[in-house]
């Protein structure tokens, strides 16, 4: 009796033990090639035919809308200048007022070209931390070496997952955090281009000193976006050049931390510089529930 109580629990065990081996293998096949493609973003994400004619040039799309806008703002100005007369309200000089419409117009009408050399900046400082990386480590600085790393390391990947033991826990964290991180990078993509699309209308509101700080609010939350790209390639530094152990502890908690800063350094770049949030709510306890309800 004894001996099939145990049979029926080893049964279980190696049961749960086969589902998630087969779960976390899926998770990591399906995000080898997807995260560093939404996290390492260059002038491709604006080099698109549906993109271009959406964003329109100065008779379709989003550029004639903007305008159209911006002779809306010139009868409005005019109207404003005349009441001025009357109320004895202060505006802006015209001198002032055209120079920065000038300004303003030449920007909306190149803002495609203007985002596009701000991607690639970000993209090209991006390029030049991980070939330092890959200089001195002689690998590819990326998320899906990252995993590798991981794999062959703490987890051997022919092997079957324990998920009762350390081991197998740490496994299951990692996996669901680099799934969490795709999601977040996933967001972040389509967020970056919803703010190229806004540039146009960003850099109309300069026009109007009381307008500008839409602007600002747009410039600080496209960056942070930004600049995501520049502090992760700096985390996978400090990750490589930690040395690893199998059968060693202290590794598989460094390997934990490490995927729970890349989870974090967007709150990271929100706290430094503000920002958007792309944080999505799939850590531990995701996990535990994942593992309560099997």
């Amino acid at each position: 009796m004894e001996n099939e109580q145990i049979n029926i629990v080893g049964t279980i065990t190696q049961t749960i033990n086969n589902l998630f081996t087969n779960l976390f293998s899926s998770i990591d096949n399906s995000l080898y090639s997807v995260l560093d493609d939404l996290l390492f973003i260059n002038t491709d994400i604006v080099d698109n035919k549906y993109f271009n004619e959406i964003f329109g040039s100065s008779s379709s799309g989003i550029i004639l809308i903007c305008n159209s806008l911006l002779i809306g703002v010139c009868i409005y100005y005019g109207f404003k200048l005349l009441l001025s007369h009357l109320t004895f309200n202060q505006v802006q000089k015209p001198s002032q007022f055209i120079f920065k419409l000038f300004l303003c117009a030449i920007a909306m009408n190149s803002s495609n070209f203007i985002m596009e050399n701000i991607i690639n900046l970000f993209s090209n400082i991006s390029l030049s931390i991980r070939e330092i990386g890959e200089i001195t480590f002689n690998k590819n600085i990326c998320l899906s070496t990252f995993i590798q790393e991981f794999n062959s390391t703490v987890y051997l990947e022919d092997s079957s997952v324990n998920i009762f033991s350390l081991t197998g826990l740490v496994k299951g964290f990692i996996s669901i955090g680099l799934l969490n991180l795709s999601l977040s990078y996933s967001l972040r993509y389509i967020m970056i281009k919803v703010f190229v699309f806004l540039s146009p209308f960003a850099f109309i509101s300069l026009i109007n000193s009381s307008s500008s700080w839409i602007f600002k609010s747009w410039l600080k939350l496209f960056l942070s976006l930004l600049f995501l790209q520049i502090l992760v390639p700096i985390i996978l530094l400090v990750s490589f050049s930690i040395e690893y152990n199998s059968s060693d502890i202290f590794s598989q908690i460094i390997y934990i931390g490490s995927v729970y800063a890349l989870i974090k350094a967007n709150s990271f770049v929100r706290d430094f510089m503000g920002g958007l949030s792309t944080d999505v709510s799939m850590g531990i306890s995701s996990f535990r529930n994942l593992i309560t309800r099997s």
